[in-house]
């Protein structure tokens, strides 16, 4: 990389001199990018000395001195100790101070809240769920402040004190109206006092993120996703939705709704209940929890929940089985979709129906009767705390950036 110092003629023209007679960079602005440069070395590569910093980043040995100085100073890096044992002088070795700052993660889910406070060299402190048992709007949102002071207590630190709060909720921000849209079945979720009660109680440092993108981003940062470019995150279970990966960065398309794929209009039934289909999806309809309720009720099969169904499958239970399958073959369409479009090189399933036992299996083989192309399909192996995890990733990276720039907010 070509080095950015305050006293390269050449390389400030390169920065300016651009069209419509904007100036050259200033000595400020490539002071800030050396440092952030630096910290994104740090951060991926763990304790580093100013010859590893400056090997990796391409600057002089100088520059790196003057922008680690300023980084420490700034209380975002610290000493970690020297490396010892080589021939050569002793080199001091640079770390993320975690205590930078702290981020915040939260799961709005229809029956569980889930939280987690992580340090900014990526260390949760703690973590907390709680079932739902709200029964109104304010009552939700004053449940997942509680949670939110009770986790940053656990993490020995106030919620004062974050940096950064990402929220997982359904549905996405339509800044228009100012309110969440698409929220599927988490009830009064489309209300603006939603948006606005969780604006007044996070303040600046609040960012909304679609919980199955968050998922995504989750399997981006630790789970199956990490080696792949261009994949999909397939989340079956109360609710249906995709977030989708490509050339490493989550797509969110123009309108924030890439991944949206319970409004396909697949299968049949969704058009008996239109307002339920247009409220919630056609596909979420018939294929959601409470879609293979239905069509276990249908089947003879009456008063079992979803998970039921399931495990009588697994038991051998004939009805059950074909239950599955069908359920299978709804999601295989979505997915034979997807890949029409996107082409992913893996499909990750998650959520309740989607990591059941042996449904991937049965998805994969239904795809392969449909599909022009056949992605590799596992299963996602990061749990409940999926969403979370993809909120504090993306937190993570939000902090930094408002540290390196220096917002006040």
């Amino acid at each position: 990389m070509a080095e950015a110092t305050a006293d390269a003629p050449q390389q400030a023209t390169m920065l300016g001199g651009l069209p419509g007679g904007r100036s050259a960079a200033r000595p400020q602005l490539i002071r800030a990018l050396n440092e952030q440069l630096l910290l994104e070395h740090i951060r991926a590569s763990g304790p580093c000395s100013r010859a590893d910093l400056a090997r990796l980043s391409g600057l002089s040995k100088p520059t790196v001195s003057l922008a680690l100085a300023n980084i420490e100073r700034a209380g975002l890096v610290r000493l970690a100790g020297q490396r010892t044992g080589l021939p050569g002088r002793t080199s001091l070795l640079y770390e993320i101070r975690p205590e930078a700052g702290f981020v915040l993660g939260l799961d709005i889910g229809l029956k569980y809240l889930r939280g987690a406070v992580a340090d900014l060299a990526g260390t949760v402190r703690a973590r907390l769920s709680r079932e739902v048992a709200a029964s109104s709007l304010s009552d939700r949102v004053a449940e997942l402040v509680r949670l939110a002071d009770d986790v940053c207590a656990m993490a020995g630190i106030s919620r004062q004190a974050v940096t950064q709060t990402v929220v997982g909720s359904p549905g996405i921000v339509d800044p228009q109206r100012n309110v969440m849209a698409l929220t599927g079945g988490l009830p009064d979720w489309d209300r603006p006092e939603a948006l606005a009660g969780l604006r007044d109680a996070f303040g600046p440092a609040l960012a909304i993120e679609n919980d199955v993108d968050a998922a995504a981003l989750a399997e981006r940062a630790h789970g199956h996703g990490r080696d792949v470019d261009d994949f999909a995150f397939v989340h079956v279970g109360t609710g249906i939705g995709m977030g989708v990966v490509l050339g490493g960065r989550l797509h969110r398309g123009a309108h924030g709704v890439a991944g949206e794929i319970a409004f396909m209009p697949i299968g049949s039934g969704w058009e008996d209940d239109p307002e339920e289909a247009r409220r919630r999806g056609g596909l979420e309809t018939i294929a959601g929890a409470d879609g293979v309720v239905r069509a276990a009720r249908q089947a003879g099969m009456p008063g079992l929940s979803a998970q039921a169904v399931f495990q009588a499958a697994e038991r051998g239970d004939e009805r059950a089985a074909q239950v599955v399958t069908r359920e299978a073959r709804l999601v295989a369409y979505a997915i034979c979709c997807v890949i029409t479009v996107v082409d992913p090189s893996l499909v990750v399933l998650g959520g309740g129906i989607g990591r059941a036992p042996g449904f991937a299996a049965i998805v994969t083989e239904e795809l392969r009767a449909m599909a022009p192309v056949l992605p590799e399909v596992r299963v996602s192996a990061l749990g409940p705390d999926v969403v979370v995890e993809g909120c504090l990733a993306e937190g993570t990276s939000l902090a930094w950036e408002h540290l390196v720039s220096g917002d006040p907010r």
